[in-house]
């Protein structure tokens, strides 16, 4: 209580002080006549005065009462003036390129009977046991000394990430090529910042991730939109640039997988131009068909692929860890960067997933959420055909996290109000266009397009989110895209 007190006395002096009630140089109250006017004691006057004091707001000498100290007041215009307009606040030419941007959107489920947020997982997929089990086991091998780690990452986790990636996705490295990052997000705000300067080109798939959009955008790049097919980014004809950005394993979001014929001409390309190619390779554990694909990194022969992985679809996006696989002569350039921009990844998490990887517990951990999510795919699919029929197209189902349903019946142009509807109903849905860079993008269909993620759900959960879908779609149709929410 009297720590309260001692503040509100403080807060009440500053007020006075700033409004210019008591001007530079006004003697204060003693301790004696405050306390009273307060009705505290005066110690706790005296320590609101020496807190002050501390402060500078107020000062004092021996003998005499405290004084609010030069220089403070309300204002520096005489009497009778107006006050200065105030100085404009100021940003950067990054700062400024970020106002253009649509502020973060974390669309709020609350009301919602099924919602298909893609990039949400279950949180019962999640390994508790294992993951409790590593996390004990780093906390228990202290170490002497809390220090600032490797830049670059634990060497524990870089060395089983090395053998992880050639196990898993037949990529070969040095351990002196891993960069661990926070999330695959910071992976590419090192390598906008590292090899992008205000003016020059980045090729970006069309339609795209729009947070690898953004990045690129606020490093001042000039984005060539690259159109998009079954096959992913079209690599012909690409003009001279700096970097590319692609997602040939599995297209995002449109799931297209880029055949070797494109990755060699890509490769070629970037060859040429003297470009390095970053290939995000966000959900390649998830092919529910074949064996995944080899990444790109694997065809390079001559270091223009920057690698881009995460853990955020298979354990979970809140860990916030990802790597870099850069080639040997950035890893100097990457190491710098990491280490200004956070120090490091946090030490415990990358000591648990090391542990989670070299036990093998990792890859078990993969193969059951591959099945696991198999079967939702599958319930989402199979509920699709029989409840939905030919009134929907489906994009991108043999592999990830999310499809793509193009609504037949739906005009592109009316995509965001049939959204709005379907939230007023209790649906989560979330429309294609935003992640195009160009209207009317080429190639894309008429037809309004959702992204629809299925990790996060179960069977009955998904067959109802369908049935839904197919509710909201009968009223909207049915009054001409004017239905009532």
């Amino acid at each position: 209580m009297p720590e309260r007190i001692t503040r509100r006395i403080c807060e009440a002096i500053k007020t006075q002080i700033a409004s210019g009630l008591l001007a530079p140089g006004a003697s204060l109250p003693s301790t004696r006549s405050l306390a009273a006017e307060w009705g505290v004691s005066r110690t706790t006057v005296t320590a609101a005065y020496d807190q002050l004091i501390a402060e500078g707001y107020l000062q004092t000498r021996q003998g005499a009462r405290a004084r609010v100290a030069e220089g403070l007041g309300c204002s520096s215009a005489q009497p009778g003036q107006p006050a200065s307009p105030p100085s404009p606040h100021r940003l950067s030419t990054f700062g400024q390129r970020l106002e253009a941007f649509p502020l973060p959107s974390l669309a709020s489920a609350e009301g919602l009977v099924t919602d298909f947020r893609y990039g949400d997982l279950s949180a019962a997929d999640f390994p508790l046991p294992a993951w409790r089990k590593a996390i004990t086991g780093a906390l228990l091998r202290r170490k002497p000394r809390l220090r600032y780690d490797d830049p670059c990452g634990a060497s524990e986790l870089r060395l089983a990430l090395q053998g992880y990636l050639w196990r898993a996705r037949g990529l070969r490295c040095e351990p002196e090529q891993i960069i661990v990052v926070n999330g695959s997000q910071q992976g590419l705000d090192l390598c906008a910042r590292l090899l992008l300067d205000p003016g020059d080109r980045a090729v970006m798939e069309d339609p795209g991730y729009n947070l690898a959009r953004q990045v690129f955008l606020a490093a001042g790049a000039e984005l060539v939109p690259a159109a998009v097919d079954h096959e992913g980014m079209r690599t012909a004809g690409l003009p001279l640039a700096r970097l590319a950005y692609v997602t040939p394993s599995h297209q995002f979001p449109l799931g297209g997988v880029m055949p070797a014929g494109r990755r060699q001409e890509l490769l070629a390309w970037a060859q040429h131009a003297g470009a390095y190619v970053i290939e995000d390779d966000y959900d390649s554990e998830y092919r529910f068909d074949i064996a995944p694909v080899p990444p790109l990194q694997a065809m390079d022969g001559v270091g223009r692929v920057i690698y881009l992985g995460t853990v955020s679809k298979t354990l979970s996006p809140t860990l916030r860890l990802g790597y870099l696989v850069v080639p040997l002569v950035l890893s100097a350039a990457f190491a710098k960067a990491k280490r200004l921009a956070d120090r490091h990844a946090p030490g415990l998490e990358q000591e648990a997933l090391a542990e989670l990887i070299g036990s093998g517990a990792y890859e078990r951990h993969v193969r059951r959420v591959r099945r696991r999510n198999g079967e939702r795919r599958a319930a989402l699919l199979a509920a699709l055909s029989t409840d939905l029929g030919e009134a929907v197209a489906v994009s991108g189902a043999d592999a990830g996290l999310h499809i793509v349903v193009w609504l037949q019946q739906v005009p592109g142009a009316q995509e965001e109000e049939f959204v709005a509807h379907a939230r007023a109903a209790g649906l989560g849905l979330y429309p294609v266009s935003p992640l195009y860079a160009s209207a009317p993008a080429t190639g894309r269909p008429q037809a309004a397009g959702l992204v629809m993620g299925y990790a996060s759900l179960d069977e009955r959960a998904i067959s109802r989110g369908v049935r839904m879908l197919r509710q909201v779609l009968e009223a909207f149709t049915a009054q001409g895209g004017k239905a009532g929410g």
